[in-house]
């Protein structure tokens, strides 16, 4: 459902910190095969351990990694050698005035990493992402700017702010988990179609103020 409006890449977030798991492993393997080969698939997880990250990003058959969790520089470059052809994505979580710290982390592992994603800390739960909540894109924005490598924008983003998040941080690309659930916490058709169109609306107006 979700491919067919329009989704680019599927996550699935597996041996979390704190949110319960959407999916089994083996679950989320048999969804995994049956994806369109277009369509990038993502484990999403707070595993530190470059061995175990690779024997579930082999065991899965996906193509990408977000790394949630309290990785180490040195751990990022062991996964790095172990799966060279593996896409990874590092998660920067945004807290209360933290841009000064967010960038010096960014910066001491962006020759590592592909990709950086900015997500929400919610400090009445202790959850590090998937908190519904949007956090200062101004911090995601100067990321963006001077870290050198692309940045997924992610936290709280809906269709009715995706467009206006897209033309404030200029993002590579946006990220979006609560905000296409329905109240049962099931992705909704509806919501994942106006989420992809706005988005899309969003871009190609930032590009057409590029040109």
């Amino acid at each position: 459902m979700l491919c067919e409006e329009g989704v680019t890449q599927i996550g699935f977030p597996l041996r979390l910190d704190f949110h319960a798991e959407d999916t089994s492993e083996d679950e989320a393997k048999r969804i995994v095969r049956a994806l369109p080969s277009e369509v990038s698939k993502a484990l999403i997880t707070y595993l530190t351990e470059p061995g175990e990250i690779v024997q579930l990003v082999a065991f899965l058959g996906v193509d990408t990694v977000q790394l949630h969790g309290q990785v180490t520089a040195d751990s990022i470059n062991r996964l790095r050698r172990l799966a060279p052809k593996t896409t990874i994505v590092r998660s920067l979580i945004v807290r209360d005035s933290a841009g000064a710290d967010l960038l010096e982390r960014a910066y001491s592992v962006a020759h590592l990493v592909d990709f950086f994603l900015t997500d929400t800390y919610d400090p009445t739960t202790g959850a590090s992402g998937a908190t519904g909540k949007t956090h200062d894109w101004a911090i995601s924005r100067r990321l963006a700017e001077e870290v050198g490598k692309p940045l997924i924008l992610a936290g709280g983003l809906t269709s009715g702010n995706v467009r206006q998040a897209i033309h404030e941080v200029r993002p590579a690309g946006v990220d979006s988990h609560t905000g296409v659930e329905d109240a049962e916490g099931s992705k909704d058709r509806r919501l994942a179609r106006a989420f992809v169109r706005e988005a899309r609306e969003g871009f190609m107006e930032l590009s057409e103020k590029s040109d």
